[in-house]
């Protein structure tokens, strides 16, 4: 019995580390998104184009 809560509590773990890393992945992938449209911007308003 204590095997089996053991196999389970490590396979929850490494399914929320799973989870964590392509939600993080995710959220980095949206920032640089809205890094990108930032800059874009800002090289439009620094050639006059605001």
């Amino acid at each position: 019995m204590k095997r089996l809560f053991t196999l389970t509590m490590l396979t929850l773990f490494c399914a929320g580390m799973l989870t964590g890393c392509n939600t993080m992945a995710g959220a980095g992938k949206d920032m640089q998104k809205a890094g990108d449209k930032v800059e874009t911007k800002a090289d439009d308003c620094k050639d006059g184009k605001c």
